[in-house]
Formats: structure tokens, sequence, C-alpha cells
């Protein structure tokens, strides 16, 4: 293996996609799934694969994809365009399901594993998306808000360099009916920034 600070981002990418670090507690085996470039502009950290994902091995194909899409307004063919957007999950393979049928949170070993590896290659990203409370709790640390709700509202405290948005599960349907300041507020300044960050 590369020493971490030479290593190129190609040998990371593979590194990665064959990791098999927590094979033993994926229910469905390991399919590391992330898209990196080094000259993507918009980052998206968001919280694991579903089943959906995993099946597919493409990063938000499935319902909480397209919730996320029309919050970023952007269709397929851009969402999905590796050297503008990159995808770094906090957990790359699918955890499993809990007790209540939810999926597991992501497994705790990948993104220390993983992330500053990608990152330092990412050099030209312009805006950090934060989705959900996994990635915020990892990036924000301590400024962090006491619960998602008032972290996501305090989102222009975190600009320039992070955006933080609840995950666009139909979970949280709910929780958005709640706070309509969400798209009212939020999402256009979202849409704004994504178009001016990939012309």
């Amino acid at each position: 293996m590369s020493d971490a600070a030479t290593e190129t981002l190609a040998e990371v990418e593979a590194a990665a996609a064959a990791c098999t670090v927590c094979a033993e507690h994926l229910p469905l085996g390991p399919r590391p799934v992330f898209r990196v470039s080094p000259t993507a502009r918009l980052l998206i950290i968001g919280q694991a694969p579903g089943t959906r994902v995993h099946a597919s091995g493409i990063p938000w194909n499935d319902p909480s994809g397209d919730r996320l899409r029309d919050w970023l307004g952007l269709d397929r063919d851009r969402f999905y365009d590796p050297s503008r957007i990159a995808i770094v999950p906090m957990g790359f393979c699918y955890p499993g399901t809990d007790a209540k049928g939810g999926d597991k949170p992501p497994r705790r070993e990948c993104a220390p594993l993983w992330h500053e590896r990608m990152l330092r290659h990412l050099t030209d990203i312009g805006l950090t998306l934060l989705v959900g409370s996994y990635a915020q709790r990892h990036y924000l640390a301590s400024r962090r808000r006491g619960s998602l709700n008032d972290t996501v509202r305090a989102w222009r405290d975190y600009l320039p360099q992070y955006l933080p948005l609840p995950h666009p599960s139909w979970r949280n349907t709910a929780w958005l009916k709640r706070n309509p300041w969400f798209e009212a507020e939020l999402v256009p300044e979202l849409r704004s920034r994504v178009a001016t960050l990939l012309i």
C-alpha cells in the first residue's frame, strides 16, 4: 500500500473500492459506493447506501436521491457528472437495518479510514453539503447545534464552506412539512450556489 501522504487519487479509489475492513458486519457484503474527481466543485457527504444503491452501485439512485436532486435543481445527467460532483458518504457500504426497520448508522471505521485520504485530492471544492446528522456531527463537530433541526436552521452560519441539510428520505417528509422555511429559504439559496459552482 502507498504511503497516505504520497498516494494518488487513483490509488485511494482502488484501495477504497477493494476495502473489506467491515465485511463481517455487512449483511449484504462490501460494495463501496462513492465518486471522486480532482476537478469536482461540489462535494456531497451523506450517510451510507441503502439497499437500492447497494444493488446498483450508483450513489443516490433511489427516491431519496430524486428528492436531493430536486433540492439541488439538477437532472440526473448533471448530478452524475463525476468531473463536477463528488459523492463521499460517511459509510461507503450498506450497513444493514436496525430493530425499527430503518438503516443502521454508517460504519464508524469508514470515514476515518478514507475521507482525509480522498478529500486531500479534491482541491477545487467550492461547497460541501452535509446531508444528515452523521455528516454534520463529523464535520461541524463543536459548531453543530443541539439537534439536526437547529443545525439546519442555522445554515447561514456554516457558509461558505458547508451547507447542512436534512436527509431527503421519505422518513423526513413530516419534518419538511413542519419546517416550510427550508424549501422557502434554504433550497433557493442551495440551487443558486450549486448553479454558480457548476457553470
